[in-house]
């Protein structure tokens, strides 16, 4: 089997075992640790429903909302992304370098469209997001995995990687990444923006989860120390105000924003303008700052509980990370347990009836890579519901040991 043709199969592989857990939605007795969305309760509906009213029913401004718009985005939303999400971290933007994009994964999407050839290599942290490894593979990219430890994504095997692999990008996730929950240190992020402007290769900073911090210092992102335009920022307000909004944004140079909002209308004209203008709404009222604590406060209660279960119920000696924020842990359990043979049985069996998502498909390297370990999201569930589910969990893999 070719390489491409290795990759494209664990990537069928990955995308089947996330279709598997969208099913697994739909049975009110599973409890899911296997999504990436954010508490229910933390979702605005009446604040939406608020805003939708308002802005539907002023003179005008309906038919506004529902034609076509600019291709960059609605101008409130990028002056809102600009003063409300990018200054406080550090990030001096024009409202024009920005490009409101459908969900952050169209900036995946729209960047290997315009700077990947088959064969091309994109260096990974090594595990990653999987749904962005299904991008590159659906664009023929060589993915080459860049080794992690507790500070993220290892610089100096980054910068060898680069020497000997000239790739044409960079992905990172440096905020609570998916799927490990660890964070990028200020020197390595210092030094990724650095190794761009050095070898002149684009860094694809993806970071939709540093609003959800609980506790540790808020670190500023990567594009704020990149003076020579080298970082692409993507982000998304998938986990800050609601995942079905489908809005998420581009930050980069003039070129790169020029090049991507081209690539853009030639491929969905613009992103829809009614979530769009809920979102700057959402700001521009003023309600950000309370729903904010509220996200951080559901969630840190929420991570709190699956760690001490986690704890409690699963067998010493395992690993664990410990996140200060977003949405996800990583387990690591010890060698000769599959973890996707495990989840068919945790999903299958009516005593247990818990999802989780297995981690081979998070890595690039194959051979079983990641086979032993899994992503554990404790974002849907409220606390005493993740307690049941990681206790029941917890029995299913100490039965595996003895």
């Amino acid at each position: 089997m070719s390489e491409y043709a290795r990759r494209m199969k664990t990537m069928e592989e990955s995308a089947n075992i996330i279709k598997g857990l969208f099913g697994t939605m739909n049975d009110p007795g599973m409890i899911s640790f296997g999504g990436g969305a954010i508490a229910k309760e933390c979702l605005p509906v009446d604040k939406i429903r608020e805003i939708v009213n308002d802005v539907m029913t002023a003179e005008g401004r309906g038919y506004e909302i529902l034609s076509y718009g600019p291709v960059l985005g609605a101008r409130d939303l990028r002056e809102v992304i600009v003063k409300d999400l990018l200054a406080p971290k550090g990030v001096n933007a024009d409202a024009d370098n920005i490009l409101v994009i459908t969900g952050g994964l169209e900036a995946m999407y729209l960047m290997c469209q315009l700077y990947i050839e088959p064969g091309d290599v994109i260096l990974v942290e090594s595990p990653t997001f999987v749904h962005s490894l299904e991008t590159f593979n659906m664009f023929e990219a060589n993915c080459i995995p860049v080794h992690m430890d507790e500070d993220g994504m290892c610089v100096d095997d980054l910068e060898a990687k680069i020497i000997q692999h000239n790739p044409k990008m960079v992905y990172v996730i440096p905020t609570f990444q998916n799927p490990t929950g660890r964070t990028l240190s200020l020197e390595r992020r210092k030094k990724i923006a650095e190794l761009g402007s050095k070898y002149n290769v684009i860094i694809l900073e993806d970071d939709p989860y540093r609003d959800i911090r609980y506790s540790g210092e808020d670190l500023m992102p990567i594009k704020a120390f990149d003076k020579t335009g080298h970082t692409v920022l993507a982000n998304s307000f998938s986990k800050i105000i609601s995942p079905g909004s489908r809005i998420g944004y581009v930050y980069a140079n003039d070129d790169i924003i020029s090049k991507m909002s081209d690539a853009k209308s030639a491929t969905n004209s613009h992103t829809s303008l009614l979530p769009q203008v809920i979102c700057a709404e959402f700001f521009i009222r003023g309600y950000y700052p309370e729903h904010h604590k509220l996200l951080c406060d559901v969630h840190r209660e929420r991570r709190d509980a699956m760690i001490e279960s986690i704890d409690k119920y699963f067998p010493k000696g395992i690993k664990r990370t410990f996140p200060d924020g977003g949405l996800f842990t990583w387990v690591e359990l010890p060698e000769g347990l599959n973890t996707s043979e495990l989840l068919k049985e945790s999903t299958s069996n009516p005593e247990i009836k818990v999802a989780f998502v297995a981690g081979e498909g998070f890595f690039t390297e194959g051979n079983g890579k990641g086979s032993n370990c899994m992503r554990l999201s404790f974002g849907a569930n409220p606390p005493e519901r993740i307690r049941i589910g990681i206790e029941r969990l917890g029995n299913l893999i100490n039965s595996k040991l003895k």
